[in-house]
């Protein structure tokens, strides 16, 4: 018998620095300094260590993006770092926010390969990414089938498919596990930033999967899911966590496992070789931390998925530089806590690393009803593949009630704007938005861009302000 220990990363989103986390207990949330990469170094060292020669670590992508250091570097600065871990392979999602070629640019820059088998290209001269790679390790020969985002060509910005388009990876999948059987391989482990529920889906379609790292939805999972005779882990965000699978084989055989959520604390000793390579990535960036912008009296977080204080606090900012009672954002999932007390400009990059243009626009009443409908659909859908959104869509001067578990396009009750009146679905309002995410283009009329950018919205807002106003936050409430 030998033993095969796969460690996954997952949705780093740039965070090579320890950071705080927030962990759910009994009585709520509370904030640990959680990741780093330099950490995250040791745990692997000591896993090879314990293991030699049988350690494979997979990087299931959303990591060269969500930091400054990384935003302004387009990810570059964090190649040496993740070099520097030994990973096997990855694949991606946020990675793609540079556009194709910067990914293929990164890839190249890497000493492993990002992986994408679902990823198929329109044009010629359109960057190509590997499918599988095949590897051994403690007597073994393991094919690994790698899926970027399904939604990088459906949700994302244009820019970031341009000239690729993607699917969700189940025929890919079938073809290739096949091939790789019939190569010689005794495991198939698929990387996969499909998401959780979409890669539940694709384990039930998908036959002779041994393995399936799951990234793009967050979970921290504390034991595997089993569907269809596949494992599936995945390990949470930020690098707080860290997955280890530990696999018994026997004639190429899975016969036993064991699973571990390892958090990466201050319990845990870092690999001072790494640790300088963090500092030398982060160094451009560094003094955004110095530039106190204000101060928050309340915790914000994003780890809610109705709605979330440090979305409240962005929708605030960009209503107020537009001079609008409605905003919208995106329900985006990364961003790590940040305690109540100073904010900096450091944690404005890291609330919103696109820093995308403050814009407006008028919607009718009927066509914020059906973007919400749209956007709850694509947040909570039966169907896991057209679950395409992120937590649900950020809002600012709106209530609806809803019902969850109503058909598609059925799960709003009522709606009210934000004179507290019956949402009028024959009236105009003027909304302020970032990102097409936030009102995507087949939605209203006149927009316009005001003149400034998401972060310095925050900006000014944190100069006048400590915590969003309640009486125009926006809420779901789900009856």
């Amino acid at each position: 018998m030998t033993r095969l220990t796969l460690i996954q990363l997952n949705d780093s989103h740039g965070y090579l620095e320890p950071h705080p986390e927030l962990v759910w207990e009994a009585d709520g949330p509370i904030l640990h300094q959680m990741g780093g990469f330099a950490r995250i170094a040791s745990v692997l060292a000591t896993a090879r260590t314990e293991n030699p020669g049988g350690v494979l670590a997979f990087d299931n992508g959303d990591t060269f993006h969500g930091t400054p250091a990384l935003a302004k570097s387009q990810g570059e600065c964090a190649v040496p770092v993740l070099n520097a871990l030994g990973l096997t392979a990855m694949t991606g999602h946020w990675d793609f926010a540079y556009g194709p070629r910067q990914v293929a640019r990164l890839s190249e820059m890497l000493n492993y390969p990002m992986l994408a088998a679902n990823c198929h290209p329109l044009t010629a001269d359109a960057p190509r990414f590997a499918p599988t790679f095949i590897t051994e390790s403690a007597g073994c020969r393991i094919g690994v089938i790698g899926l970027a985002a399904t939604i990088l060509d459906k949700t994302m910005p244009a820019n970031f498919s341009e000239g690729l388009r993607f699917t969700d990876g189940i025929e890919e999948t079938r073809d290739h596990a096949s091939r790789l059987r019939a190569e010689g391989c005794d495991l198939i482990v698929v990387l996969s930033h499909l998401g959780l529920p979409q890669d539940c889906a694709l384990a039930t379609a998908v036959n002779g999967l041994d393995v399936i790292l799951s990234g793009h939805t967050h979970n921290r999972l504390d034991r595997p899911w089993a569907v269809n005779g596949a494992l599936l882990i995945q390990s949470g965000c930020h690098g707080s966590f860290l997955g280890r699978l530990d696999l018994d084989l026997e004639g190429g055989k899975v016969i036993a496992h064991r699973h571990r959520l390892i958090p990466i604390d201050d319990a845990i000793r870092p690999d001072a070789t790494v640790a300088d390579l963090v500092t030398r990535a982060v160094a451009p960036t560094a003094a955004l931390r110095d530039d106190i912008v204000g101060h928050s009296a309340d915790l914000l977080h994003r780890m809610t998925c109705l709605d979330a204080p440090m979305d409240d606090v962005l929708l605030a900012a960009i209503a107020e530089a537009a001079g609008t009672r409605i905003a919208f954002s995106n329900g985006w999932r990364y961003g790590v806590p940040i305690p109540p007390g100073p904010v900096s400009a450091y944690d404005l990059w890291c609330i919103v690393p696109t820093d995308p243009p403050v814009e407006t626009v008028c919607l009718s009443g009927a066509e914020i009803l059906e973007m919400m409908e749209q956007n709850l659909e694509a947040t909570f859908s039966a169907d896991p593949f057209h679950q395409r959104g992120g937590y649900v869509k950020r809002f600012r001067g709106l209530a609806f009630t809803v019902k969850l578990e109503n058909p598609p396009l059925h799960r709003i009750g009522m709606a009210f704007g934000p004179d507290g009146a019956p949402l009028d679905a024959q009236g105009v309002y003027r909304c302020a938005f970032i990102t097409t995410q936030g009102v995507p283009h087949r939605f209203g009329e006149d927009r316009r861009a005001i003149g400034i950018s998401a972060t310095k919205a925050l900006r000014s807002w944190f100069a006048c302000h400590d915590r969003a106003d309640p009486t125009h936050l926006g809420r779901l409430c789900v009856v």
